[in-house]
């Protein structure tokens, strides 16, 4: 328990050094911040890197890198159609 409580002091102390604009931002201020940073640099960083994961598994010849790309392009249309698809729910809810 002490353990989960110290990683989850350290990675707000590191959002507040890393994204200061959350440090004196209301709470809906900062959730919109966090969805734009994630939904729009993250997302699709995680996905390239998915790729290029995937493309190094296929060239040396490994034997899952079918389910390997398969994967990396299911998270490449979640990475960059986030924004969409939040905007989408957004829209259902209100």
């Amino acid at each position: 328990m002490n353990n989960k409580i110290n990683i989850i002091t350290v990675a707000l102390v590191f959002a507040c050094l890393a994204l200061p604009e959350f440090a004196f931002a209301g709470l809906e201020s900062s959730l919109i911040g966090l969805k734009s940073k994630l939904t729009g640099v993250i997302l699709p960083v995680l996905s390239v890197i998915g790729i290029a994961l995937a493309a190094i598994s296929f060239f040396t010849g490994n034997q899952n890198a079918k389910q390997h790309i398969a994967y990396a392009v299911m998270g490449c249309i979640f990475g960059f159609g986030s924004q969409a698809i939040v905007d989408f729910i957004s829209q259902t809810v209100h």
